[in-house]
């Protein structure tokens, strides 16, 4: 039996587009999809496009001013939104209580990992009465609200939904273990942190800036490895790996407790930002626990 439902699985195309494609479809516009999601309109253009070449049809009449679905976008758009009813319902039949008030927070893996989770215990004991449920949120990804009633996300404050609150900054330093900058250093100036393993975080772009910002001239590419994830490049610096380009936000508990260290005051600011989001049309029935997470997460960062 279980192959077989693993079976069904594997044909489905990603979930993600397919939310995506079914809020576009409804509202006949990818803004408004983008709204209701909490995400980019880009970010939603390039779900949907995945969706299409998963299926080799175009969901999308790109002809036309409106954004209207193709005839196999109607037939798909129906389904979906039977499917997603059937699944709502049934979730809500199947979810127990234990008299608690329950709120799903949905973060990135570096804020839910690093900074949210280590703080957690101490909400739980100011608020008993309210259950938190933790999930990750996918970077760049658009957050389902059909089960999350609050989000920490990552990415261009610009673009943020318009009801969006901004959370942390995005200002970044170089940051060590101890252990490595007595192997390495001393580090008296910035151009020390050539002769180091830089370790970079999905690209090597926001060290290039750094370096640039500190004065620094660069005639060939830097080297270092790359980490898929901040998660990774926090556990190759504690591991005294390299030098990493950090933000100074998540890491406050290392920095002050001593197993980072802060090399030099110059900073990159990130055009992007975390910030918090809801709900386009919020739930009445956990305002309130929304509201009291809210504010101690804001609270925590002051």
């Amino acid at each position: 039996m279980s192959y077989f439902h693993g079976a069904i699985v594997a044909r489905l195309p990603p979930l993600n587009a397919l939310k995506c494609f079914e809020a576009a479809a409804r509202g006949n516009s990818f803004s408004k999809a983008a709204d209701e999601l909490h995400v980019t309109q880009s970010a939603i253009s390039h779900q949907i496009r995945q969706l299409e070449e998963w299926f080799g049809v175009a969901l999308f009449d790109r002809q036309v001013r409106q954004t209207l679905p193709t005839p196999e976008g109607v037939e798909l758009a129906a389904s979906m939104a039977e499917a997603f009813g059937i699944i709502g319902a049934a979730c809500q039949r199947i979810a127990k209580s234990d008299g608690k008030a329950s709120l799903t927070i949905a973060a990135i893996p570096s804020i839910a990992t690093i900074w949210l989770i280590p703080r957690l215990p101490a909400f739980m004991r100011q608020h008993p009465e309210i259950n938190v449920r933790l999930m990750h949120a996918i970077y760049d990804q658009p957050v389902d609200f059909e089960d999350v009633d609050l989000a920490i996300s990552y990415g261009d404050w610009d673009d943020a939904p318009a009801h969006a609150t901004k959370f942390l900054e995005g200002v970044s330093v170089p940051v060590c273990n101890p252990a490595y900058l007595s192997q390495m250093g001393p580090f008296e100036k910035p151009a020390d942190l050539l002769k180091c393993c830089l370790l970079h975080d999905l690209d090597r772009r926001p060290w290039s800036r750094w370096f640039k910002a500190a004065g620094v001239k660069l005639d060939d590419p830097l080297p270092g490895p790359l980490f898929e994830g901040f998660n990774l490049l926090h556990s190759a610096m504690l591991a005294s790996q390299g030098v990493g380009l950090a933000p100074t936000a998540i890491l406050a508990d290392d920095l002050k407790s001593g197993r980072l260290i802060r090399l030099f005051e110059t900073e990159v600011l990130h055009e992007k930002a975390y910030y918090i989001s809801e709900p386009a049309t919020p739930r009445l029935s956990r305002a309130d626990e929304v509201k009291i997470f809210k504010d101690w997460l804001l609270e925590e960062v002051k």
